[in-house]
C-alpha cells in the first residue's frame, strides 16, 4: 500500500508541474506580444489550476509591474534620457528639462510587491523572487525599502547557507559567489546615484554582509568608501587595512589605501602604498601609481 501511495503522489506532482509549465509558456508568449488581456486570462486559469505554483507568483509579479509602468511628459532638473527640451530663464540659465518620464501606477505596483512577497513566504529559497522585488524597488527609487530588502536577504542567506533556487526551483550553482557578486551590483547602483545620503545605505549593507562574510573584500572596500567620501579617513582606512591582511597583493585594495592616506595628508604612507600598487598591479595600475608617486614627491 505504501508503494502504491508514493507512486500516486509522484504522478500527481509531475502532472501539476507539467501543467504549470504549459501556463508559463503561454504567459511568456503573451508577455512578448504585450497582450495584457491574454496575460490576465492565462494567470486567472493558472491560479485556479495550481494556486501555489511558484512560477505563478513570478508571472503575476511581472504582469502587475509591467502594467504599472506609464510614460508621460514631465519637467526634471536633470536631463532625462532621450529627446528633451531645455527650459531657460531670462539670463539663458538652464532651469530644467521637459522630456519623457516613467511613472508607476501605485495600485498595480503595490499588487506586484504584495504577490511576490506571498511567493517569498512560500518559497524563501527562491532568490529570483527576492532579487525581483529588490530590482523593482530600485526602479521606483525607494532606496530605503531597497536597502531593507537586501539586508533581509543577507540575513536569510545565513539560514539557508546560500542554497538558493531560481526559475522552476532549479538550484543556483555557486550560490554564495553568485549571491555576493549580485549584492555588489546593488551597491554600485546606490553609489551611481551620486547621492551622499545613500552612503549610509551602502554602509548598512556592507556591515550586514561583513557580519556573515567577514572576509568579503568588496564589502570592506565599500565600507571604506562610505567613510573616505565623508572625510572620516581613519575610519575609512581601517577596513582597507583589514582587506590588505586578507589579500596582501590585491592592487585595487592597495591603491585605495594609498588614496586614503593621500586624502588624510600622509604623503609618506601614500607613496608606500602606491609603490605596492606598482609592484602588484596590472600595466594600467602601475602607470597610474607611478604618476601619483611623482606628484606626491614634488
Amino acid at each position: 500500500m505504501k508503494k502504491h501511495f508514493y507512486l500516486t503522489i509522484t504522478a500527481i506532482l509531475f502532472f501539476q508541474f507539467t501543467y504549470g509549465q504549459n501556463y508559463s509558456t503561454e504567459f511568456q508568449q503573451a508577455l512578448q506580444q504585450a497582450d495584457t488581456t491574454a496575460q490576465l486570462n492565462i494567470l486567472t486559469k493558472w491560479k485556479e489550476a495550481a494556486p501555489q505554483d511558484p512560477e505563478l507568483f513570478t508571472s503575476f509579479f511581472n504582469y502587475y509591474f509591467l502594467k504599472s509602468k506609464e510614460n508621460g511628459i514631465g519637467i526634471t532638473k536633470g536631463q532625462p534620457k532621450g529627446e528633451s527640451f531645455v527650459i531657460t530663464d531670462s539670463l539663458d540659465q538652464v532651469q530644467g528639462y521637459i522630456g519623457n518620464q516613467v511613472y508607476y501606477d501605485q495600485k498595480d505596483l503595490q499588487n506586484a510587491l504584495e504577490i511576490i512577497e506571498q511567493g517569498i513566504a512560500l518559497y524563501p529559497d527562491r532568490l529570483d523572487m527576492r532579487f525581483g522585488k529588490i530590482y523593482v524597488l530600485g526602479q521606483v527609487k525607494d532606496w530605503d525599502k531597497f536597502t531593507s530588502e537586501i539586508i533581509r536577504t543577507i540575513e536569510y542567506s545565513s539560514t539557508n547557507n546560500n542554497k538558493w533556487t531560481w526559475t522552476n526551483n532549479e538550484l543556483q550553482q555557486n550560490g554564495e559567489d553568485f549571491f555576493l557578486s549580485s549584492l555588489q551590483d546593488y551597491q554600485v547602483q546606490l553609489y551611481n546615484t551620486g547621492k551622499d545620503a545613500l552612503l549610509m545605505n551602502m554602509r548598512s549593507i556592507a556591515r550586514e554582509i561583513l557580519k556573515y562574510y567577514p572576509n568579503n573584500i568588496e564589502s570592506l572596500s565599500n565600507l571604506s568608501i562610505t567613510y573616505l567620501l565623508t572625510g572620516e579617513y581613519d575610519k575609512g582606512l581601517e577596513p582597507l587595512l583589514k582587506a590588505e591582511k586578507i589579500t596582501p597583493t590585491d592592487y585595487i585594495v592597495l591603491s585605495n589605501i594609498a588614496q586614503g592616506y593621500r586624502l588624510k595628508g600622509d604623503k609618506e604612507k601614500a607613496v608606500e602604498y602606491y609603490e605596492k600598487t606598482a609592484k602588484y598591479g596590472d600595466d594600467r595600475a602601475k602607470e597610474f601609481a607611478k604618476i601619483q608617486i611623482e606628484e606626491l614627491k614634488k
